[in-house]
C-alpha cells in the first residue's frame, strides 16, 4: 500500500527531480510533486512524495524530517486527505450554524 508524505520548507529552486533523488534512497517512489502557484508557476515551498511501501515512507519521515535539502531545513510529515474546508465536520452533522442555512440576515 502506498504512503504519501508532506514535505515543507522546500527551496524555490528545488526541482521535482531533486526532491525525488533526496527520498529515493529509502525505497520506491511512486510520485514526487512540488506544488506551484497557478499564476506564476513558482514553487509554493512544499510538495509531496508518495512511496510504494508504508515502511519506506516511515523511515524517510524519521530520517528526513529536519534534514537539509538545497540549503534549507525541510519538514516531513504524513500527508492527510484534504478536508472540504473549514467547518466540514459541522456540515456533516447537518448543523447550519447560528444563522440558519442562508447565513446572517
Amino acid at each position: 500500500m502506498s504512503k504519501k508524505l508532506f514535505v515543507g520548507g522546500i527551496s524555490w529552486n528545488t526541482s521535482e527531480d531533486v526532491l525525488r533523488e533526496a527520498f529515493e534512497r529509502f525505497g520506491e517512489i511512486v510520485e514526487a510533486h512540488i506544488v506551484t502557484d497557478r499564476y506564476t508557476g513558482r514553487s509554493r515551498g512544499f510538495g509531496f512524495v508518495v512511496f510504494a511501501e508504508d515502511a519506506s515512507a516511515m523511515q524517510a519521515l524519521e530520517q528526513m524530517n529536519g534534514a537539509e535539502l538545497d540549503g534549507r531545513p525541510i519538514r516531513v510529515d504524513e500527508a492527510h486527505d484534504k478536508e472540504r474546508g473549514a467547518g466540514a465536520d459541522r456540515r456533516d452533522r447537518g448543523d447550519r450554524g447560528p444563522r440558519g442555512p442562508r447565513g446572517p440576515r
